[in-house]
């Protein structure tokens, strides 16, 4: 008997403390949605400080850490380990034309075509792929690619096509060829006058060659994809962002109906991908959004305003202070007037928006600076941007500090232009050339975008160029103008939390700290620590958005 009431006492004991054992570790450990763990995380927080793991909850950060200390702490149905991995915050493309690339992936793609003759063998294709189409389409195309660095003409295009419509767009999308179809469907002639822009005459006839506002003569003839069409184009640009590790897009240049397509999309979960919209400053878009202000959700947000100052450099569309070197009396020009430019700098700040630039030549980059500081007055926190910025004068560098002006530039674009950059520009304008660094130390911040379509929709090129300054073959050894390159911390800075910064959403996303969206990315090689040469060759083996994976790399 008081063997058997020992055992009974000694198994109460026993019970009592496996209770209190499990009362403690419930009351320890939180509940999480996923765990991370045994990665390299680059937090990308003001420290630039790197952990092993974090816990997500409800698709927010919960806290950063230790593999052994939030294992510890944090339950969760979903657990990754991420096997020593690189993990980032989602990237953050901060000039792109996210809609249009998806609407462009329907076209012939001529980027890297080798002369002309490819392209029309690209277009002839496209038009039996498709046979039923109104028009042909294609873009990419870059004469300086050629050995014939000269544009071409609309005969060849006549002759193949002489019933239907064609125009293909410059790399760039500031100058186009069209064939005399398309030409006649817009009513363009050899005496065609228009502000901003140029239709091109040779001998008294047109050659095709439109460049800037010219372009949208015709291409305002064709047709709009319809809803079915924009849905599919929004969703398919979406997921090849999503391979490659962006999870957010600044999309320069949209109407009302198509952001509100995107809002549409997102609320029905049809999309993930989160917008940062920029308006086309048409009088419907200032009508709606200067009566009802910005929107905003935790996908889209609209409060800013695309404007173009000017060209291109390539097309010879950019206006430079003076002519071009390899076009003598030529300074380019601008699309619209200076009191045009100063208007609406006064509107969107009246209305509390956002202006954001495209200015490429250094005499649209100082009438813009001068134009915002008029408006700005000084230091303040508005974050009106510049797009590109690519040719700045010595003597307007300090205006983007003095007025808190955002340089937002697309590293690619140096590595690009850099063969015939110094053909437009001369000796010593090329060294005013995409001069990242100088514009960095401007307000301590600099965001990086790609321009996609222009360029490609990789961000791991924008690295790479920011970081080396050479292209896809590593050219040229030791780098192009390697005054201006950016350190790894700065280039990953500007493609995560300085991106965000520029859409007022530092607070949000770009860095992975508690109470941020859990935006990431896993990668298969590190950018900090690799090799230059091996950065474009990066792999992305998941994308999380919100901390749901909305890609996987297939094996």
């Amino acid at each position: 008997m008081k063997k058997t009431l020992r055992t009974l006492a000694a198994a109460l004991l026993l019970g009592a403390s496996l209770l209190s054992s499990c009362t403690s570790t419930s009351q320890s450990t939180r509940q999480a949605d996923l765990v991370v763990y045994n990665g390299t995380v680059y937090t990308v927080n003001s420290g630039f400080e790197k952990a092993e793991a974090f816990a997500v909850k409800d698709g927010k950060v919960l806290e950063v850490g230790t593999t052994e200390a939030i294992r510890q702490k944090y339950a969760a149905p979903e657990e990754i380990d991420a096997g020593g991995k690189a993990i980032y915050p989602g990237l953050i493309d901060a000039h792109s034309h996210f809609y249009r690339y998806g609407l462009g992936l329907q076209s012939a793609d001529l980027v890297g075509t080798a002369s002309f003759e490819e392209v029309v063998q690209q277009l002839v294709a496209q038009r039996e792929k498709y046979p039923d189409a109104d028009w042909v389409t294609g873009r990419g195309w870059d004469q300086n690619d050629w050995a014939v660095k000269e544009f071409p003409t609309k005969d060849t295009l006549d002759q193949l096509f002489p019933d239907t419509p064609v125009i293909i767009t410059r790399v760039d999308g500031h100058a186009a060829l069209a064939n005399q179809k398309a030409l006649d469907l817009a009513g363009v002639t050899s005496r065609s006058k228009l502000v901003g822009g140029l239709v091109e005459v040779k001998d008294g006839r047109m050659t095709g060659i439109l460049v800037d506002n010219a372009v949208d003569l015709v291409t305002s003839k064709i047709p709009e994809a319809d809803e079915a069409e924009q849905r599919q184009a929004l969703q398919i640009a979406e997921a090849n962002c999503f391979a490659v590790g962006l999870t957010s897009v600044d999309d320069a240049g949209l109407d009302k109906a198509t952001v509100d397509l995107i809002d549409d999309m997102q609320r029905k979960g049809e999309l993930q991908m989160r917008v940062y919209a920029m308006l086309n400053p048409t009088q419907e878009n200032k009508d709606h959004y200067f009566e009802h202000g910005p929107y905003k959700t935790d996908r889209l947000h609209v409060r800013s305003f695309k404007v173009y100052a000017d060209g291109a450099l390539g097309s010879r569309g950019a206006n430079l202070l003076a002519p071009y070197h390899d076009k003598p009396g030529h300074f380019g020009f601008l699309l619209a007037a200076e009191q045009d430019f100063r208007d609406i700098a006064k509107q969107l700040h009246e209305h509390g928006f956002q202006m954001n630039t495209h200015a490429i030549g250094d005499s649209a980059n100082r009438l813009l600076l001068d134009i915002y500081g008029d408006v700005l007055g000084g230091r303040n926190d508005k974050r009106w941007r510049i797009e590109h910025a690519q040719i700045v004068h010595p003597a307007d560098m300090d205006k983007f500090g003095q007025f808190s002006i955002i340089p937002s530039v697309q590293p690619t674009h140096a590595t690009s232009d850099m063969y015939w950059a110094g053909d437009r520009l001369g000796e010593e304008r090329i060294g005013h050339a995409y001069p990242f660094k100088q514009l960095l130390e401007q307000n301590g911040f600099l965001p990086l975008g790609s321009d996609f379509p222009v360029e490609d929709i990789n961000p791991f090129y924008t690295f790479h160029a920011a970081v080396a300054r050479q292209d896809g073959k590593n050219f040229p050894e030791g780098g192009f103008q390697m005054e201006n390159a950016l350190s790894r911390e700065e280039a990953l800075r500007g493609m995560t939390i300085w991106a965000a910064r520029a859409n007022f959403e530092e607070d949000e996303k770009g860095s992975l700290e508690p109470g941020k969206f859990a935006d990431f990315i896993i990668v298969d090689k590190d950018l900090m620590t690799i090799e230059p040469a091996a950065m474009r060759g990066v792999q992305v083996l998941s994308t999380f958005v919100n901390g749901k994976q909305v890609y996987k790399k297939s094996k």
